[in-house]
């Protein structure tokens, strides 16, 4: 890689993405029980749906990885 302080800025990016995609639902999901006057059930929608969202970012976000790692391995025969 040609750039591995890049490969480190991006894992420290998904390191932030996830928990602030996760914390965002369950605050999300919190409002909306706060507001429709329910116990738990928007909390858990928007955990299960910040926890999805969080694995689809990362795996998004690793693919360029992914690929540059493979790359670099097909050269070096």
């Amino acid at each position: 890689m040609r750039y591995p302080w890049l490969s480190a800025l991006s894992l420290l990016g998904i390191g932030v993405y996830v928990p602030a995609v996760i914390i965002l639902g369950v605050l999300g999901g919190r409002w909306l029980d706060d507001k429709y006057g329910m116990s738990t059930t928007w909390t858990i929608a928007g955990l299960v749906l910040g926890v999805i969202v969080a694995v689809c970012g990362t795996y998004n976000m690793l693919q360029p990885l992914i690929k540059g790692v493979k790359k670099g391995n097909s050269n070096k025969k």
